[in-house]
């Protein structure tokens, strides 16, 4: 009992010295910031669950809007977190090489699921490891995965349209993440589960458990990152060691029955294995190198995909004109197609498509992101008439995700949900540095494409088969949940899912009478 609370004190004392001794960073360099609370810094009403993540960096962005950057504190840990649009794209792309890693939590090699993953790696470890993978993402290989998606969709959406009218009262959560879990499955791991019909498979309820972070991995999390030696004392973990030990045995298992039996898939499995013997010495992954990589794709498409579709599906359910306008796309696409989508005519999809880009400016999964200063960058003044700053190894920036997404500098009414903004020309928003919901540049999400992929197929099946109707546990408006660092829905995503009654075509593959190859 008294080494914890010898430890506590000593954590506190650290803390408050290490804070005292950063807070005047700042203002000796003329960079305008908010005074933050002693050991939570700027960000305690998020942490104490008072606002969202993305409230929180709302309220930050919009502070001194003059400002090209602010500094603030994120726990006692000074940030710099810029504003300015063109210096956000030179720090992402022109200027890359001074910021090339993200922020890291020393987890230890207890997690090495979470710390030896693509997101986590830094420098020529994680070029040589986006490299290797990068083929998992042509154009070629989203066709073969698309088969897969297709199928799992036509399952889900057949599924919904077929549930028992006393049943259609559904939180949709449950069953996109259920989706996205199939899918994942099949493409990243090579195997193939039905979580819909077996919800208790472990590969289902072990990926819903390591990527929800709710209250007590937000806490983790920050004890991780602000004492990593009490971290180690107490054995925490962000992942169970059961769970890291179930991934690496089905990655194991997997890769000695390919060899075994000459098996070969358009998996990212397959190309890990394929770059055996040829990444060089100290360079070759291992059995959990491998599995690190596989599951931060399990990360990214397990639970970001299926909050991005409950967010699109919410937003469409509840505004009757953008359902009626997205099922007629969908209706002429089946009639062109005599029935079955094809890869070709799905990314065709104008209004589809605008939906989810929409979707994605409203509620990035991911509220802001960090890059840490890998070698010294001048900054321009923050304002008129100030002096350049230096970004000095080691420091941390911040690029404000959803603070851009809501500045009506760059959107007009961006609280509304309005995907006509993206029909006409969605590249011009897309390449303008106001969309964030990836990234930008050489760090920008390596699976974007698939998840986009991911979600326009399920979508498209689930709007197909079925209406989506607004019932008494439906929350409108949109009201965000303060648990956790994800976006979510406060109290679910609640629908009563009510069957088309309109006759879907024989499902017969052809090419349409448009021109579109079907």
């Amino acid at each position: 009992m008294w080494s914890l609370i010898l430890a506590l004190v000593a954590i506190v004392l650290a803390t408050y010295y290490y804070y005292r001794k950063s807070y005047n960073c700042f203002e000796e360099r003329g960079i305008p910031h908010q005074k933050g609370m002693p050991f939570l810094g700027n960000i305690w009403k998020a942490i104490l669950q008072r606002i969202t993540f993305a409230d929180g960096v709302l309220e930050l962005y919009n502070y001194n809007r003059d400002a090209k950057y602010i500094g603030f504190f994120d726990m006692a840990t000074p940030v710099i977190m810029v504003r300015d649009i063109e210096l956000l794209k030179s720090i992402s792309v022109k200027n890359f090489e001074h910021f090339v890693n993200h922020r890291t939590i020393q987890t230890g090699d207890d997690d090495p699921l979470f710390n030896s993953n693509l997101f986590g790696l830094k420098d020529e470890k994680w070029r040589d490891v986006r490299t290797m993978l990068s083929p998992a993402f042509t154009s070629s290989k989203m066709k073969a995965m698309f088969l897969l998606m297709r199928e799992c969709a036509q399952q889900y959406g057949k599924t919904l349209a077929n549930v028992p009218e006393d049943k259609r009262i559904l939180e949709l959560k449950d069953a996109f993440t259920k989706y996205t879990n199939d899918v994942i499955a099949t493409c990243a791991f090579g195997i193939n589960v039905d979580s819909m019909n077996d919800p208790n498979n472990k590969f289902y309820l072990y990926g819903k458990e390591a990527t929800r972070f709710g209250s007590n991995a937000v806490l983790k999390f920050f004890i991780l990152r602000a004492c990593p030696w009490l971290a180690k004392w107490l054995g925490i973990r962000l992942i169970r060691k059961e769970i890291t030990d179930f991934f690496e045995e089905v990655v194991a298992s997997t890769i000695k029955a390919r060899d075994e039996k000459g098996i070969v898939r358009p998996d990212m499995i397959q190309l890990m294995m394929e770059s055996r013997g040829k990444l060089g010495p100290g360079k070759e992954l291992s059995i959990l190198d491998m599995t690190a990589q596989a599951f931060v794709f399990f990360f990214g498409g397990f639970e970001s995909t299926s909050t991005l579709m409950c967010f699109a599906a919410y937003e469409v359910g509840v505004n009757p004109s953008i359902q009626k306008k997205l099922q007629e796309e969908i209706d002429q696409v089946l009639e062109d197609c005599n029935g079955e989508v094809t890869y070709d005519a799905i990314n065709e999809m104008k209004y589809l498509d605008a939906v989810i880009n929409e979707a994605l400016r409203m509620y990035p999964v991911i509220v802001a992101v960090d890059r840490t200063c890998s070698k010294p960058f001048e900054l321009p003044p923050a304002l008129p008439g100030g002096k350049p700053v230096l970004v000095k190894k080691d420091e941390i920036v911040w690029i404000p995700i959803y603070g851009i997404h809501y500045d009506p500098d760059h959107y007009e009414e961006p609280q509304k949900f309005n995907p006509d903004r993206f029909v006409n020309d969605s590249k011009k928003i897309l390449n303008s540095g106001i969309f964030w919901s990836f990234g930008m540049g050489p760090r920008m999400c390596i699976g974007n494409r698939f998840a986009l992929l991911e979600a326009k197929v399920l979508l498209f099946h689930v709007f197909a088969n079925c209406n989506l109707k607004p019932c008494s546990k439906t929350t409108i408006p949109m009201v965000l949940s303060k648990q956790g660092f994800q976006m979510g829905a406060k109290g679910g995503f609640w629908f009563e899912v009510e069957p088309r009654k309109k006759e879907q075509p024989v499902l017969v593959n052809s090419v349409s009478s448009n021109g579109v190859a079907c």
